[in-house]
């Protein structure tokens, strides 16, 4: 993880790389219940006619199991402030912008109330009562068991979860007909308990049977190198990364050690919380969508970030980061301007990545650049020729020009300038060879395995997931190997 590529030792001299952290927070938006009810003021009255002259295109957000609500909270709570709703779901801000697509993740409701849309699930009750306890989200969008999964892939998927399912796919298609123009899902869950890993993963195929045509990203807390408090998580992770395979369309994988390096390297944090982490994750969450919420000079979505970062359909797992990050200690220390220079050169550094991966040891497939502030198009453009041109050797050479870029004009809250940074590399595989590993170790051996079985499961779905794990690393090989001038290997 020490390791950097190249441009960003002698390059740049970057005041961030050492010290950076910041506090930043944006928004995710919704749409409108279809109800003409008189608006409080003239400003929200103007964004909602602004609204419905143009068809929004909504994203739904899935929180499953306890580690996909909490960062969901975190994330309705950071985007909520930056657009100016507050825990009461009323605007309070003063700004048009922040009105004008609040609709992509939220729907406006009686009394100019903005409720997320968000479908809640778990199958514990637990979690979900401290979040009721807000006044901010549907009451009739938390969907919760009463026994739990027990870090059990199978119940999940097969048994508790299965009995639950048919309600959140009801839940989730009245908030689809709510929306005018749905773009797609967004998941939040952990690949290594039980619900979030088991029914998050049957959540998907049931949402790709019923939206085929819909985007679906999933932000998934994937195994950790060194840190796990679950002994099956590589069952529960190799179980639930052979569905992610084919039923989701853009899977961010982070994982809490790579968190907890951030928070002590660029934060210096000394005891982060699981609050920090999953603000973290919020700032990720929220960036990917910054261009749909927020006017720009060059926009993404969902689908474009899609049909631009993945060469081919299994290979869509992508390592977030986001730049800057800085510690509380030296913001008064860093200059006042950041430039696309400085946030590409942090972008691309190890130690910024959510990803406990060493980027340097893969090839990049493809990766984005969505940068929030004053950028000007022309240096942007510059930077990422400049990072293409001195480190082609973290670039196959097969894909020209595979960096998007997107451009907001609208800062975070806690930064005039700002990046996420998006890449789809081949040294995830780094992720999958390591979980593949733990499993294979275990799975040799029939260990826990009763557990599984148990619940109606069958060995051969074990085997099926560990040939489909072993067959992405291999994928992911065979395109860092390749080169521009062999013809038809790779067909």
């Amino acid at each position: 993880m020490e390791k950097q590529l190249a441009m960003f030792g002698d390059e740049v001299a970057n005041p961030m790389s050492e010290k950076g952290a910041i506090d930043g927070s944006e928004l995710l938006v919704g749409r409108r219940i279809c109800q003409p009810e008189p608006i409080r003021s003239d400003r929200v009255a103007a964004a909602s006619v602004g609204a419905s002259s143009g068809a929004m295109r909504e994203i739904i957000c899935l929180q499953i199991g306890q580690c996909g609500n909490q960062i969901g909270s975190k994330f309705w709570e950071d985007i909520s402030d930056e657009h100016g709703v507050d825990q009461e779901g009323h605007y309070a801000g003063d700004c048009d912008s922040k009105l004008e697509k609040l609709e992509v993740y939220f729907q406006q409701a009686h009394n100019n109330k903005f409720v997320p849309r968000a479908v809640l699930v778990d199958l514990e009750p637990g979690t979900l009562d401290s979040i009721r306890q807000s006044a901010m989200f549907r009451p009739d969008n938390f969907i919760a068991g009463n026994s739990g999964a027990g870090n059990n892939w199978a119940k999940g998927h097969y048994t508790e979860g299965a009995e639950l399912i048919d309600s959140v796919v009801d839940v989730i298609r009245k908030e689809a007909e709510c929306c005018d123009c749905l773009q797609g899902f967004q998941m939040t869950h952990s690949l290594g308990g039980g619900t979030g890993s088991g029914m998050g993963a049957l959540l998907l195929t049931k949402i790709r049977e019923e939206y085929p045509d819909r985007i679906s990203s999933t932000f998934s807390v994937v195994p950790s190198p060194k840190v796990s408090d679950t002994v099956v998580e590589p069952y529960n992770a190799t179980l639930s990364l052979n569905l992610l395979i084919e039923n989701a369309d853009e899977t961010f994988c982070i994982d809490n050690e790579a968190l907890y390096d951030i928070c002590h390297r660029p934060l210096y944090l000394t005891n982060p919380t699981h609050r920090d982490l999953n603000h973290l994750i919020a700032l990720v969450m929220s960036g990917v969508t910054t261009c749909l919420r927020f006017p720009g000079q060059l926009n993404a979505d969902l689908r474009k970030l899609a049909v631009n970062m993945v060469p081919f359909p299994r290979l869509h797992f992508f390592i977030p980061g986001c730049a800057p990050l800085t510690a509380n200690r030296s913001v008064s220390y860093l200059p006042t301007e950041l430039t696309a220079r400085q946030l590409t050169a942090q972008c691309f550094d190890c130690r910024h990545l959510m990803c406990a991966v060493d980027a340097s040891r893969g090839k990049y497939l493809t990766a984005a650049l969505i940068f929030r502030g004053k950028a000007l198009m022309a240096e942007v453009d510059e930077q990422m020729l400049n990072v293409q041109n001195k480190n082609s050797a973290y670039f196959v050479d097969w894909i020209p020009n595979n960096v998007k870029t997107a451009v907001c004009d609208v800062p975070r809250k806690d930064s005039k300038m700002s990046a996420t940074f998006l890449g789809n590399s081949t040294a995830i595989q780094e992720v999958c060879r390591r979980v593949s590993q733990q499993f294979t170790a275990m799975f040799r051996r029939k260990a826990f395995m009763h557990w599984y079985t148990g619940e109606g499961m069958d060995e051969l779905e074990f085997a099926e997931a560990e040939s489909n794990m072993n067959d992405l690393i291999s994928e992911y090989q065979q395109y860092q190997d390749a080169t521009a001038d062999e013809e038809g290997a790779h067909e």
